[in-house]
């Protein structure tokens, strides 16, 4: 048993590292591809645009990749998702004249595609690492909490390194120029992927009877719910996060790009090690549905109250810094709690599938928290953007209101 579970510990080791080795890539090309193309005077809007692809894709990888993973393995489809994100960074080296609008979207199509590949993958595979035994309630609520502390430590320290990816990103943007940072992003996750391919075992995730297509989309009214609510979670994030805070801190702040990378870095590195802490911040409440309602009532107040905040023009800089802040450990703590939900919910034998379709639903709430972000703040500027962040968290709390207890045994 204990080389089992030394063997399950170290593949979990393996895969996070993988995972964070991607994420430090993911968050790098986000940020080079925003400063830079703004730099070129694209609008937000057109900035916005080149993302486009990069969420839509990601919402059909997910629907698709789940399925894909059980009939091929978790390991194939992480690493296929490194060798996507390796040439969708070497597309962008080609020389300025070659960015057009349509290219750059097309990388980011792949970007999207081997974003939610890698990370489909590495959650999903922690369920597969975990397996309760059938000697009781007690060692079954064990396993249950190793999970929640397992997918709450890889999701939060992913997140912790894709703010630095951020900073990474604007770093090597004012250093070594686009080009070369993308060439240098590209070679490290190669060397990365070479080791992990090694290292994992290659049936990893394999469902023990090939599934049809159709079984994709989710039959569980929980899973669903608890999809829907992740669809407005995250649109609630990227409508003020994706384009509209880095342009706003830039065109309004004057910040320069190192203090904007710099910023949300340090948010989403923050964010991270509270999504990573979620366990013991919630410590003696094993996560419930009611959890996840209670703390998206609780931050649809943030937003809101930012945006009014803004609109009496109290000390901008201050209320940016402070309020996101806030904003970022209750999401971080809501978020820990949905990731931990989807797996808890999940059979074994059909954990890549549900955490497709989970994802696709999170793919989705970017997608269109994208779009508005790019939109909205061309309009309505940043307080417009809070103000549909509020409105999304408010929809994911009453998603949120059926969601059932985990059960343990």
């Amino acid at each position: 048993m204990a080389t089992s579970m030394e063997t399950a510990f170290k593949n979990y080791l393996v895969v996070t590292a993988g995972y964070w080795a991607f994420t430090l890539t993911d968050g790098a090309i986000r940020m080079l591809v925003v400063l830079y193309f703004h730099l070129l005077g694209y609008s937000p809007f057109e900035v916005a645009m080149l993302f486009l692809f990069y969420e839509f894709f990601g919402i059909v990888t997910n629907l698709v990749g789940g399925w894909l993973a059980a009939r091929i393995g978790l390991n194939v489809t992480m690493h296929m998702g490194m060798v996507m994100q390796i040439f969708a960074l070497l597309m962008l080296t080609v020389p300025d004249a070659w960015l057009s609008v349509a290219y750059v979207m097309a990388a980011q199509a792949l970007s999207g595609i081997a974003k939610d590949l890698n990370k489909m993958s590495a959650k999903a595979s922690v369920k597969t690492l975990i397996r309760p035994s059938t000697d009781g309630i007690n060692t079954n609520n064990k396993a249950e909490s190793k999970l929640f502390k397992w997918v709450a430590i890889l999701t939060g320290s992913k997140n912790a390194l894709k703010g630095f990816g951020f900073f990474l990103g604007a770093f090597l943007l004012e250093i070594v120029g686009f080009h070369y940072a993308l060439v240098i992003l590209a070679s490290s996750l190669f060397a990365v992927f070479l080791l992990t391919w090694i290292l994992l075992p290659k049936a990893m995730g394999k469902a023990k009877a090939k599934p049809k297509f159709t079984q994709v989309f989710s039959r569980i009214p929980a899973i669903n719910g608890l999809s829907a609510a992740r669809f407005f979670l995250f649109g609630s994030r990227d409508v003020w996060f994706v384009v509209a805070l880095p342009v706003f801190l830039y065109e309004v702040l004057h910040w320069e790009f190192k203090q904007v990378g710099g910023f949300i870095a340090l948010w989403i590195i923050g964010y991270g090690i509270v999504q990573a802490s979620a366990p013991a911040l919630i410590r003696g409440h094993q996560p419930q549905g009611k959890t996840a309602l209670f703390l998206a009532l609780l931050l649809a107040f943030i937003p809101a109250g930012i945006a009014f905040a803004l609109q009496q023009q109290w000390d901008m800089t201050l209320t940016i810094i402070v309020g996101l802040g806030i904003f970022g450990v209750v999401f971080a703590i809501n978020s820990a709690v949905h990731s931990y939900l989807i797996l808890a919910y999940s059979d074994h034998d059909k954990v890549s599938m549900n955490v497709g379709f989970y994802y696709m639903a999170n793919a989705g709430g970017r997608l269109t928290g994208t779009v508005l972000s790019g939109v909205i703040y061309q309009y309505y500027g940043l307080v417009g953007c809070l103000w549909i962040s509020a409105g999304f968290v408010l929809m994911a709390a009453l998603l949120s209101v059926r969601l059932p207890a985990v059960e343990t045994s």
